[in-house]
């Protein structure tokens, strides 16, 4: 009879998450938003269908690491490298800004009783959440308006994939921290250690895959082992590291990021995450948040973590830009580019409650600031990189900002040099 509740369960909990994200694409918010708000409505939040049992969090588990596999798998290693220091330097002060403001915002509302007590580290992971960058509106919006190729759209888009990483990392030590029995060097060199596992047993890895993917290109076994592999480093990375499991699946992403088949291996990952392990993680983080405990110290610390979440941002990356010689605009453009929250911090958040780090109903903050993150970036990019100036009807092209009437023009020339 058990099995068969599962069933309708799970039924119900896919059905109206797709439903919920699909209705929020076509009104222009993230779709992860509309998934964690079916799992509030058929909660104990709201009509008790639903409830985040065992089989749920095996799922959801499954579902934070395709999702954090994937993400390694998109990731440009040779934009890595272009962007170079910059970039880096944009990341690394666009973590630790947020993480630094967002741990004093949270020891403002609980108390400071000293470092090393466990209140000091829940606000640090309240600020570790606030460290991640979602860039997939930030691109949308730069495609949109032409700018993506820009310098400043090309320092957006390369700190936000080295901003991930540093965010994992920092991740990884906050939690090893604050729930081990070992110190900062403890488990510094647990990470400093998995990382050059990786780097060993990856490149292996890579050469084995590269070599078979030669052999059998655009094949589904490339995809099942490569999702092999991604279960196989989570273990590893939480097993004998004693970080967290996703940080193993996007490293095991990385690792196979630049083989030819990378796109297609991520493809058929999406195709799993996107028909079901996807919505039922978003959906239960809806199923495990609570607004019954919503009161009005949890509304000023959740208006306080947007505001910090959203600041943070512009004065970490955007400051760190100005020092790096962007101009004024493009310094804001950069910060506001980065301001965008979305499934990382989700993700981030789950495995603070997973190990009891932050309650759920914190859930509702982290919800609040993806979706004002998410509405607010576009609009103010779209202002930020208007040169206020009118145009001309039919004189000027939007996105190559060259007249209209040039482009027959430069096309031939291009044909005649081609010829030469």
């Amino acid at each position: 009879m058990e099995t068969y509740k599962i069933l309708l369960e799970l039924s119900i909990l896919i059905i109206t998450a797709k439903f919920f994200g699909v209705t929020a694409k076509k009104i222009g918010a993230p779709q992860v938003v509309g998934e964690i708000v079916a799992g509030l409505l058929i909660g104990p939040s709201c009509l008790n269908l639903v409830h985040a049992d065992q089989f749920i969090t095996y799922m959801s588990e499954i579902g934070v690491i395709l999702l954090m596999f994937s993400a390694g798998l998109g990731t440009n290693l040779k934009s890595l490298v272009k962007s170079g220091f910059k970039a880096t330097l944009i990341a690394l002060v666009g973590v630790f800004v947020p993480l630094i403001l967002g741990t004093i915002m949270s020891l403002c509302f609980w108390g400071f009783d000293g470092f090393g007590t466990k209140e000091f580290y829940k606000a640090m992971f309240i600020g570790t959440i606030l460290t991640a960058t979602s860039v997939s509106i930030t691109v949308a919006t730069l495609q949109e308006l032409g700018k993506i190729k820009t310098d400043v759209g090309q320092a957006i888009v390369s700190a936000a994939i080295i901003d991930d990483v540093i965010g994992i990392v920092v991740l990884t030590i906050v939690l090893g921290v604050s729930t081990g029995t070992g110190g900062y060097f403890e488990v510094i060199a647990k990470t400093v250690g998995f990382f050059a596992f990786a780097i060993v047993v990856g490149y292996v890895t890579y050469r084995i895959f590269k070599w078979y993917d030669r052999r059998h290109p655009r094949t589904h076994r490339i995809s099942v082992y490569g999702i092999g592999v991604a279960f196989l480093f989570a273990y590893l990375a939480e097993r004998l590291f004693g970080i967290a499991d996703i940080t193993g699946a996007y490293v095991a992403g990385v690792v196979l990021c630049n083989l030819s088949d990378a796109d297609y291996i991520s493809q058929k990952v999406d195709v799993n995450s996107y028909m079901i392990f996807g919505p039922v993680f978003f959906a239960s983080i809806g199923l495990k948040t609570t607004i019954q405990g919503m009161d009005m110290q949890l509304l000023w610390f959740s208006l306080a973590f947007v505001a910090v979440g959203l600041v943070a941002k512009i004065i970490g990356c955007g400051g760190i830009a100005r020092v790096l010689g962007f101009n004024k605009k493009e310094s804001i453009q950069i910060g506001v580019g980065m301001m965008t929250r979305g499934e990382v911090a989700l993700i981030v958040a789950q495995k603070g409650l997973a190990v009891g780090m932050v309650d759920s109903k914190y859930f509702t903050s982290v919800i609040l600031l993806i979706i004002v993150s998410s509405m607010l970036v576009p609009v103010c990019l779209k202002k930020l990189f208007s040169d206020g100036k009118k145009r001309k009807a039919g004189v000027l092209d939007v996105k190559q900002n060259i007249p209209l009437s040039a482009e027959p023009a430069i096309s031939e020339q291009e044909k005649t040099e081609g010829k030469k």
